[in-house]
């Protein structure tokens, strides 16, 4: 990839409100410090000042304004990188119609060819999806905006505070895909490719015929279309194009536009890989892996008294589930370096979806790189970021131990300087040493936080065989008092309750996912809804 940052001075944000401390000068002691991906952790300390690293070592000078953070039980990494990221993004409304619209031919925006367009104006940096991301570990995200086919231009985003501008880098790429326009043309994935054919050509058709106007006399001046103006930077190859495909034909198809217009390549999106891993071992294309693994909870959740049949599904769903989460494995050992993307998944879950990539066959430095250098290199921002080092951009983690560790937990992340502090949670035990499982049958009442408002209902579960069913009551979006919706996916892991229920909105339905910690008839956590991020929740239940 392109070096976005090379031959350029890092420096911290700026400050457009003037609300920034005047002195961010960080020190932390006498921690474990892992520089990079495979390097063994060694005992130091870091002098950040204005969100750079200054020093990394045994004897460092420490100014006597620097805030101290003793890191005697702590251990460091570079700050997560999300490679292809919405957190924070909102679709923009389509456009209206022209009272003479061409089915066959319609505009460039109407058709979702809009590569003008800029992520920066779709991001909001207050979003709870930012801060669900940031609360993972992750510091940097390479924002992507959402639309057509040819939905705009990327940016690169530190996830720091409101307080600053947090943008780093902007027409970082070309979001793209093959998703046909409704109703008009291009609406086929063959006239998706040959619409991009045609954006492409007749982009570098107008560079040719504007540089024959600039040098000669007597020639035509060429219209100036924002459409090839924008696509300019990547038939130039200074930018790459992300390409999200969905299955391995569209991977095979993003392939052979690559190889016959000569433009850099990221493919994000794809759940499986393992079918393409020999077409992209050697390929120098980009990868980008989905930070999720299956929902486990059917598996989880067999009955024994079946018939040979549904235990025939049952094992395809397990084979499913075992070959979905080895894929990292098996491209790191076939050499095809590769990122993660959280667009589609839940950034809580990502150390858990990274343990589970981890024993099953994925190697801790492999794991690593894929969050830190490897990310850094395929957004070009090496330069500045996925190793802790001089010079660089203060993006830390801070954990309690090893980081892929089952009994770690994230304890300080440090983004562009600043401090975000989360609350650590002793995990319950049983008498064994082991995660204690609790009981969660009865009726919970709930209260949720949501940029709509508090709002809140009851839970009922009850006992079925060896599982669970149960209830929600929520309030209805259409004004009509409370709604009932069915628990689904209820499962106990250790003290965390979790379950998914749907509510109706207007003729859709959005699904809802809970995830709790559970503690006598006490209940804390948070709710994701698609779309809109994740809201504390809290229950208590009815004794009675």
């Amino acid at each position: 990839m392109m070096g976005l940052f090379s031959g350029t001075t890092v420096q911290a944000q700026s400050d457009p409100t003037g609300k920034k401390s005047i002195t961010n000068t960080y020190a932390i002691t006498n921690a474990t410090v892992h520089s990079s991906p495979g390097t063994e952790g060694r005992k130091a300390s870091i002098l950040i000042k204005n969100g750079v690293i200054l020093g990394v070592g045994d004897n460092l000078s420490i100014p006597a304004e620097a805030k101290v953070i003793a890191g005697d039980s702590l251990h460091i990494y570079a700050g997560f990188i999300d490679a292809a990221s919405r957190a924070g993004i909102t679709k923009p409304e389509d456009p209206e119609r022209p009272s003479d619209f061409v089915y066959s031919n319609p505009p460039d925006e109407i058709a979702g060819i809009t590569p003008w367009r800029s992520a920066v104006d779709q991001f909001d940096i207050e979003s709870s999806q930012v801060s669900d991301l940031r609360k993972a570990g992750f510091t940097m995200a390479h924002v992507l905006p959402d639309g057509g086919m040819i939905p705009g231009k990327g940016a690169l985003i530190v996830l720091g505070d409101k307080e600053s501008t947090n943008i780093l880098k902007t027409n970082t790429a070309l979001a793209a895909n093959l998703n046909g326009a409704r109703g008009m043309y291009p609406g086929t994935t063959v006239g998706v490719m040959a619409k991009f054919r045609d954006v492409y050509q007749n982009t570098k058709l107008t560079k040719e015929r504007m540089a024959l106007f600039a040098s000669n006399n007597g020639v035509t001046r060429p219209e100036i279309n924002p459409t090839y103006t924008a696509m300019s930077e990547v038939v130039d190859r200074a930018i790459p194009v992300f390409f999200e495909v969905e299955n391995d034909l569209e991977v095979r198809r993003a392939l052979s536009l690559q190889k016959e217009l000569g433009f850099q390549l990221v493919l994000f999106g794809l759940e499986e890989y393992e079918t393409v891993i020999d077409v992209l071992k050697g390929s120098g294309v980009g990868v980008l892996l989905k930070l999720e693994i299956p929902d486990d909870k059917a598996i989880k959740n067999q009955k024994e008294d079946v018939s040979d049949a549904v235990k025939a599904q049952y094992q395809r769903v397990k084979e499913a589930y075992d070959k979905t989460i080895a894929q990292a494995g098996k491209l790191a050992a076939a050499g095809v370096p590769f990122a993660f993307s959280t667009i589609g998944a839940k950034p809580n879950d990502a150390m858990k979806a990274l343990q589970a990539m981890i024993e099953s066959g994925l190697t801790e430095k492999d794991a690593l790189a894929a969050l830190t250098t490897n990310a850094a290199t395929i957004i070009g921002a090496s330069r500045i970021a996925g190793t802790v080092e001089n010079g660089k951009l203060a993006n830390l983690v801070l954990s309690t131990g090893p980081i892929f560790d089952s009994e770690s937990q994230i304890k300080h992340v440090i983004v562009d300087g600043k401090v975000f502090d989360y609350e650590i949670k002793a995990k319950k035990k049983n008498g064994n040493g082991e995660n204690a499982s609790v009981e969660v049958a009865g009726n919970w009442e709930y209260k949720s936080e949501t940029p709509a408002g508090s709002s809140g209902g009851t839970i009922t579960i009850q006992k079925n065989g060896n599982g669970y069913e149960g209830t929600i009551t929520y309030d209805d979006p259409a004004g009509s008092g409370k709604a009932t919706s069915s628990l689904s996916d209820i499962a106990i892991s250790g003290s965390t309750l979790s379950f998914v229920f749907e509510v109706n909105a207007g003729g859709m339905s959005i699904s809802v996912d809970v995830s709790g910690d559970v503690s006598g008839n006490t209940m804390d956590g948070s709710m994701n809804i698609s779309q809109f991020g994740s809201f504390p929740i809290s229950a208590t239940r009815n004794p009675n």
